[in-house]
């Protein structure tokens, strides 16, 4: 599986730069990638209090539905987030499109110390398949948590994809903890993360990284905008697990109730 990891600086609130500089990035995809990966909220940028009711957009609205135009037109998966308005909810989300519509919808779990009570936690954590692949979503902080991809791999996730917006001087530690959820759940983790500069002088720490089941580094960006693609060999996930088996070997299993649908998500409740 190919993937292309698109590290871009963003305007906040600027949806109509973003969503276009987006766009020429997906038109400008090899004719092979599998998935294309943004950072956090690249369609809307980061909302405020003032701006977040007049500027956060709808899943079926004019810029997500671009998207989906996209994604068909290259026949590729996007993965891309906003700031997501459902009927007056806040939520910060990101999609995971293919060229037949939203195949999964994540709402981040764990909130920044910026966004409570801008926006609402999202309740649950949820995977589907891809070109032969279990996928599981995350966003910026999520990575933190050992239980966010814990919970993505007992739903049986291969690789988990990471949406993010991370700053300096905390760039090490996603660096950090996206390798760490790739080696103690024995799966593949990407991320792409922004750059440049946001409000409140806020610089972007980069840093858009590809680990391999065991830990290992596949591909580590700098501080500036960049593209790369990464090729995933799945058949090394199994070879990580050949001497020992993380998910076998756990004494406490993991909480929630979960539930599989038709169309091949599967879903993990938060107790």
């Amino acid at each position: 599986m190919k993937i292309e990891i698109v590290q871009l600086a963003g305007r906040d609130g600027d949806t109509a730069y973003n969503l276009n500089r987006a766009l020429k990035a997906i038109a400008a995809c090899a004719p092979d990638t599998d998935i294309v990966l943004f950072p956090e909220a690249q369609i809307t940028g980061f909302l405020d209090a003032q701006n977040i009711s007049s500027l956060a957009e709808p899943l079926n609205g004019p810029s997500v539905q671009a998207i989906e135009k996209a994604a068909r037109e290259r026949d590729i998966a996007v993965v891309i987030g906003l700031i997501e308005n459902d009927n007056g909810r806040f939520y910060n989300t990101t999609l995971f499109i293919t060229p037949q519509g939203i195949s999964l919808s994540y709402r981040k779990t764990h909130l920044w110390v910026s966004e409570p009570g801008l926006v609402l936690p999202g309740d649950r954590y949820a995977t589907v398949e891809w070109r032969g692949v279990r996928i599981g979503l995350l966003i910026c902080y999520d990575m933190e948590f050992a239980e966010t991809a814990r919970a993505l791999t007992t739903l049986g996730a291969e690789l988990l994809l990471a949406t993010n917006g991370n700053m300096e001087p905390y760039g090490y530690v996603h660096r950090t903890a996206l390798t760490a959820r790739a080696q103690e759940n024995q799966v593949f983790a990407v991320m792409a993360n922004r750059v440049g500069e946001g409000a409140d002088d806020l610089v972007f720490a980069g840093g858009s990284a590809a680990i391999d089941p065991f830990g290992r580094t596949l591909f580590e960006a700098g501080r500036e905008e960049c593209r790369h693609v990464v090729e995933l060999d799945f058949a090394q996930i199994a070879a990580s697990r050949a001497l020992y088996d993380y998910h076998a070997d756990q004494r406490q299993p993991f909480p929630g109730e979960t539930t599989e649908y038709p169309d091949g998500r599967r879903e993990l409740l938060i107790p």
